[in-house]
């Protein structure tokens, strides 16, 4: 188990780090990052933990790296993390070998830094959005590039898109883009086991119970229902070459204190 204590956690990536879409209930998002850092702050307990995350929807790894790297460098984060590629999957401009140069070096920026710099390859997206089969291959070939960069760079992988879990719908929220609130706590768990820490186990890996069949009219009303509210408007922002992170900023900018429950 790591007994180390850290200090300051800093978390750059895209709308998966941001937290959606695991509403904190008060307008915004929680997720894995946020429970990641409670699971860090609350076995460490009472040294405490300050966290920032730096992340914003929509963007891809190279503005991740141009527009996060340096403030989170400039943080001097003894503990990180570093997702990205979901976005660049979904652009026909995809060059894997460019988006695996990017994440390679901000881990490795990160790392020569003294950050304890975790990631995690992206699960398969065909079970939970069968219109999603032509991206399985890129999905497949950045997975490959995010384990040779992060043998390289010394950050610790979390090798998600192994697990047949973390492509079971019920774990993935209406807009099949995003973890649920479910979905971010297996994450966040995920990674407090991949990192050591003290009293966490793999339980995160363990299947669902076998759902109940659904009959073919619900099949086809669910897949209707989906594309009239998130595929048509999402196809329509990116042929107007907008994004849903056009002028929003990063959540928690500064590190602060995380507050546990009592």
């Amino acid at each position: 188990m790591n007994a180390r204590v850290y200090r300051r956690y800093v978390a750059i990536g895209d709308s998966t780090t941001e937290g959606l879409d695991d509403p904190d209930g008060n307008g915004g998002y929680r997720g894995w990052a946020d429970r990641f850092a409670e699971h860090v702050a609350r076995a460490q307990a009472p040294d405490g933990l300050e966290y920032a995350n730096l992340a914003i929807r929509g963007r891809t790894t190279t503005r991740i790296r141009a527009e996060q790297l340096t403030p989170a460098l400039d943080l001097e984060p003894d503990l990180a993390t570093v997702v990205a590629g979901m976005n660049d999957i979904l652009r026909a401009s995809f060059d894997v070998a460019e988006v695996a140069r990017d994440i390679h070096a901000m881990q490795l920026a990160l790392v020569r830094r003294g950050a304890t710099v975790l990631t995690f390859t992206l699960p398969d997206p065909t079970p939970v959005m069968p219109i999603a089969r032509p991206l399985r291959g890129r999905v497949l070939a950045l997975n490959a590039q995010i384990r040779k960069a992060t043998a390289d760079s010394g950050a610790i992988l979390l090798d998600l898109g192994a697990h047949p879990v973390a492509s079971d719908p019920r774990l993935w929220s209406d807009d099949r883009l995003h973890a649920n609130s479910a979905g971010h706590e297996r994450i966040g768990a995920a990674l407090a086991f991949a990192l050591g820490l003290p009293g966490t186990d793999d339980a995160w890996t363990a299947p669902l119970a076998v759902p109940l069949p659904r009959r073919r009219h619900e099949l086809v009303c669910a897949e209707l229902a989906w594309m009239r509210r998130h595929m048509l408007p999402w196809a329509g922002r990116h042929l107007l070459g907008r994004s849903s992170g056009d002028d929003r900023v990063c959540k928690r900018a500064t590190a602060t204190p995380v507050l546990l429950e009592r």
